[in-house]
């Protein structure tokens, strides 16, 4: 069975990721309408009723906006834990109690697809990452994350192709206009992932057995896709690591989907 990702929307203005393997489609967060996500999933032959699962990172409204709705028209089951529960169920409303999954950090399966939650430090009740593994081949989403820990890299170790976040710059970021509670909240240990962590983790990545790394949840104001890029493919250069030839290296855009990507 193969598997493959395809980010849908990957920022601040809304999440959501498409995982597949064999004929089994899963959502990693729902942070933008139905509509939109439908729209997107058509541009690569997918659509909302090819999606049996829904797995979500944490309660931020950027992540969650519209999972109930889509919960409820689709009608499809919503993994999260149970901190995040209570935080999903007080800003998006009803859903439908039998579609209510709560999972902690065991491995878990939705058909043949193997889902395998690991804890991620981000403000937020009890977030997670997740490597979602079928035929021997794994895909893991590390986004929203203060730092790379050694277990999200422990868990992420062999994937396939893993959604990185690259998030911000430092400079810009310290040079924006942003008020100073923010600037400090994101550049926490418990906030978003800079350009240098990030390149810092693709290495670490790569050294044990990645051999495909997308950039995600690019800030817009604070990062540029060509600088994450840049940055990021610099540092493994220097360390022996071609882009394009050792490993692969892409960007996956705030808005629309980037791609459709299979697992190697």
């Amino acid at each position: 069975m193969s598997i493959s990702i395809a980010p849908l929307f990957s920022g601040s203005g809304g999440n959501c990721i498409y995982i597949e393997g064999g004929e089994t489609g899963i959502l990693v967060d729902v942070g933008c309408s139905c509509t939109r996500i439908e729209a997107e999933l058509g541009k690569i032959g997918r659509a909302l009723s090819n999606v049996r699962a829904i797995l979500v990172t944490h309660e931020h409204t950027d992540h969650i906006s519209d999972i109930g709705s889509v919960s409820r028209k689709h009608d499809v089951p919503v993994y999260a834990n149970e901190p995040t529960w209570m935080e999903i169920i007080a800003k998006t409303g009803e859903i439908k109690k039998k579609n209510m999954r709560v999972i902690d950090s065991s491995d878990f399966y939705i058909n043949g697809l193997c889902v395998q939650p690991f804890n991620v430090p981000h403000d937020a009740a009890r977030p997670f990452g997740y490597s979602v593994s079928a035929g021997g081949k794994k895909i893991s989403v590390m986004t929203d994350i203060g730092r790379a820990t050694e277990e999200a890299l422990a868990c992420a170790e062999g994937s396939g192709i893993v959604l990185l976040e690259s998030n911000y710059d430092v400079n810009m970021l310290k040079n924006s206009r942003y008020p100073y509670p923010l600037k400090q909240r994101i550049l926490s240990s418990r906030g978003h992932l800079s350009n240098n962590d990030a390149a810092g983790a693709a290495l670490r990545l790569f050294l044990s057995g990645v051999r495909g790394i997308l950039l995600g949840h690019i800030s817009e104001n604070n990062n540029d896709y060509s600088l994450a890029l840049k940055t990021v493919s610099e540092h493994l250069g220097r360390n022996g690591v071609v882009s394009g030839r050792h490993v692969a290296l892409g960007v996956a855009k705030r808005e629309g989907v980037t791609g459709f990507y299979a697992a190697k």
